[in-house]
């Protein structure tokens, strides 16, 4: 998943970075609330992690202003400013969770992924659609049961795949999902990765709907390999 880290210092926004992308998330990292902005108009986020005190624009506005479009985007503010008042503030603008520094980067991982399962409909860590189960914290497969490799890239799309099984999801998107700023993508890296979920998982669950994009075939039943 790609999230937006929205942080002015730089030494603990390479760390979170760091420390997120080892996670298996993309992460884009912007250092002021105009630079948010844009970003966050031009690219669709699974998450955003927000400092309040950022030049340019403050992060309380910048949160304000997208809750103000409708940007139903889950943020966690990631701050020094840890008052009562400055918590409520945060929360009454449409934060989704406020976390104050220091904190321990183990900590900040498990919100976000409480955060993406609440934001998806999911009580439990894992992800179940029909014979495939996935397991985002330690980031394994399985196929009836049976562990199944994936590599980062692939469990990575899958999950993309499995946010909305049965809907159609175009090449660019997954694209977005799955790749960053700055990280060189292979023409045809999205169909590779397909074409070696399918060997591992079967050819009927993923389905190319030629010319649109690609699907997780709904109740996990499919016709053949869908060209």
């Amino acid at each position: 998943m790609r999230l937006l880290l929205i942080e002015d210092d730089a030494m603990l926004g390479e760390a979170v970075q760091h420390a997120l992308k080892r996670e298996g998330f993309s992460v884009d990292w912007v250092r002021d609330g105009a630079a948010a902005e844009l970003a966050l108009r031009d690219t669709a986020y699974a998450l955003a992690l927000l400092d309040l005190g950022l030049p340019r624009k403050d992060g309380l506005t910048l949160l304000r202003c997208l809750r103000a479009r409708d940007n139903p985007l889950p943020v966690i503010v990631v701050t020094a400013r840890d008052a009562l008042e400055d918590r409520v503030a945060g929360l009454n603008a449409g934060a989704d969770d406020y976390v104050v520094k220091p904190f321990e980067i183990d900590e900040l991982i498990a919100r976000i992924r409480a955060l993406l399962r609440r934001q998806a409909g999911r009580a439990s860590p894992e992800i179940r659609y029909g014979r495939v189960t996935l397991n985002p914290l330690t980031h394994e497969a399985a196929l009836d049961g049976q562990p199944v490799a994936l590599s980062a890239r692939e469990f990575a799309l899958l999950e993309a795949l499995l946010e909305q099984p049965g809907a159609v999801v175009s090449r660019q998107r997954l694209e977005d999902k799955l790749y960053g700023w700055g990280e060189e993508v292979a023409s045809n890296a999205v169909e590779v990765h397909l074409h070696n979920l399918r060997k591992k998982l079967g050819t009927e669950l993923i389905r190319n709907i030629r010319g649109v994009g690609y699907l997780v075939v709904k109740g996990d039943r499919g016709t053949g390999n869908g060209e």
